[in-house]
């Protein structure tokens, strides 16, 4: 196999060195040149910035529709893949022609069952399976009319990598139990957990050996690495997982199982997946006839500990929901924490890099660069429940939950070396690039300056724009103007709100129903949250990057469980 070469972003090359640091300076220079612009252009030319603002109130009000509308869609699709039985369809689907025929006996019975007296709400309940029915049926056929080749589940191997670095075993026990509870077969899955060698020794091997006796015998296998790192590596996951996923090609050589049957799912060690996760994931696998140019990507949701976390931490991570699964209809979706890849491809790419920080989005660069784009994430429409942030105490969780923030938003150091590794490979359409480029600076710009422009900054006229400025008609209008569009742009809010209340865990029993009034409550703070908890991380690891201060090592977010 011919070695696949990915820009490297501590390169010493003096060329390369260069590009990557220009490109690494762009996003700061786009952050700060707004944001001072617009104190700058309130003073010199507060009409022109007046105007700018309310187109910007516009252009802000047309992507709150948008973002909610595919939001909702999305809640559609996973509300629908919760109710489908994946485990039953990726039995049958091996023999297409017969599961097909037994498909159409199916539907033929329930039709025949609407001419019977049936209630209003059972008719609209077998109404609601006869259209999942036709719906799959369409699918099937399409999936006989392309030929191509349907692996047997039989033959697919789950491995599951846990990485760790201090996380107690009362953390990741319930996403090794949630594995062992899923209606696939233990008997292929592998649970891989990936140990520190700076974890304290004596804390690291009763972690270990609790984990192991407790499942010892529940899964195909239960390995354990210690990752020890090397000069050449940063202190982060993605040496660990790389380290990890090494030793288990060593794993699979002895054992001689082919890496084109293998699925590596790269969990955060307190993922708690649905129980038809595997099931369903196995189904996509094995009728895609390009399965080795995807990923697999669930819904992330911070529901492990979310009625025990503040309400500042509660708006971030339920936002950070909305978002994952407005991007799960997008086509240009990128893998976030908990994912799957097809273990022959995560070979082919030489894993993740040593030296960064964002592993879980470069790993679906580098696979659409070996591809030379044609490589794509497929959506799982079924939730993967992770930890909110949560600390000792009040104060301590809103700090780690910027510094949380903080990590994701330095993902935009993907940037240059995406650019690096695209830019030259002549098979990659020039407007695809540029689609990349400006979809990746557009988002993280966006990220950085909204809130403040949306908050403050329109008030900025007003303040330095000279009583020439305020005695005009536009200067009177201004503050109405862009009150009422702001309040227009609310209503997405508002369904945030109703989405959110459909989507909530269970209410703990040590909770009584007064914590639903909080529930609602916090939405209020959303405007004090989005600049400070929202775009002010983003603005931080922007600035980090202009002035070439990189993070050292991966900040590891404390995972607290309350008793």
């Amino acid at each position: 196999m011919e070695k696949f070469l990915f820009p490297d972003p501590k390169t010493t090359e003096p060329k390369a060195r260069r590009a990557q640091r220009i490109m690494e300076m762009i996003p700061g220079i786009l952050t700060w040149t707004t944001l001072i612009g617009m104190i700058v252009l309130s003073v010199t030319l507060p009409i022109w910035i007046a105007v700018f603002i309310i187109l910007f109130d516009l252009y802000w009000i047309f992507r709150t529709i948008f973002i909610t509308y595919y939001s909702v869609v999305a809640y559609r699709r996973f509300q629908r893949g919760k109710k489908l039985d994946w485990w039953e369809r990726c039995q049958n689907i091996v023999h297409p022609l017969q599961y097909t025929q037994e498909l159409t006996s199916r539907i033929a019975l329930l039709q025949e069952s609407l001419k019977e007296m049936l209630s209003f709400k059972e008719k609209r309940k077998v109404k609601q399976e006869l259209l999942r029915l036709l719906e799959y049926q369409k699918d099937v056929q399409r999936i006989i009319a392309t030929k191509s080749e349907i692996l047997d589940w039989r033959k697919i191997v789950h491995v599951v990598l846990l990485p760790t670095a201090n996380e107690p075993a009362e953390v990741i026990e319930p996403a090794i139990q949630a594995v062992a509870d899923c209606n696939f077969p233990n008997q292929q899955i592998v649970i891989l957990l990936a140990t520190e060698e700076r974890e304290p020794e004596t804390q690291r091997l009763e972690k270990v050996s609790y984990l192991q006796n407790k499942f010892k015998g529940v899964f195909k296998d239960f390995l354990v690495t210690t990752h020890e790192v090397s000069d050449d590596e940063m202190k982060c996951k993605a040496s660990n997982a790389t380290y990890a996923a090494k030793k288990l090609m060593l794993y699979l050589d002895e054992h001689e199982i082919e890496y084109t049957r293998v699925v590596f799912s790269n969990f955060d060690c307190d993922s708690v997946c649905h129980q038809q996760y595997f099931a369903a994931l196995t189904y996509a696998y094995i009728t895609d006839p390009k399965r080795l140019q995807r990923s697999y990507q669930p819904l992330p949701m911070y529901h492990n500990n979310l009625w025990d976390t503040n309400a500042f931490v509660r708006v971030i991570v339920t936002g950070s929901s909305f978002w994952h699964m407005f991007q799960s209809t997008r086509r240009q979706m990128v893998t976030f924490s908990s994912h799957s890849e097809p273990f022959d491809t995560l070979v082919r790419v030489n894993f993740w890099p040593l030296n960064m920080i964002s592993e879980d989005s470069i790993i679906y660069w580098k696979c659409f660069t070996y591809y030379h784009g044609d490589y794509k994430v497929q959506p799982i429409y079924l939730p993967v429940s992770l930890d909110a942030v949560l600390a000792e105490t009040y104060w301590k969780t809103i700090k780690n939950q910027y510094k949380q923030k903080r990590r994701w938003a330095y993902g935009i150091e993907n940037f240059p070396v995406i650019m690096r590794a695209l830019w030259p490979d002549k098979k990659v359409k020039l407007r695809k690039k540029f689609s990349i480029a400006f979809e990746m600076l557009e988002g993280h710009h966006s990220w950085a300056t909204s809130a403040f422009i949306l908050a403050i900054l329109g008030w900025l006229p007003l303040i330095f724009g000279g009583p020439a400025f305020n005695e005009s008609v536009l200067a009177h209008n201004l503050p109405f103007v862009t009150r009422y569009l702001m309040t227009i742009a609310m209503g997405g809010l508002v369904i945030s709100m109703f989405l959110n209340f459909f989507l909530l865990p269970p209410r703990p029993a040590k909770y009584s129903k007064k914590r639903y009034i909080y529930m609602f409550l916090q939405w209020f703070l959303a405007p004090i949250i989005a600049p400070t908890l929202g775009a002010m991380p983003a603005i931080d690891s922007q600035t980090r990057l202009l002035f070439g201060n990189y993070f050292g090592e991966f900040w590891v977010t404390d995972k607290v469980r309350k008793k």
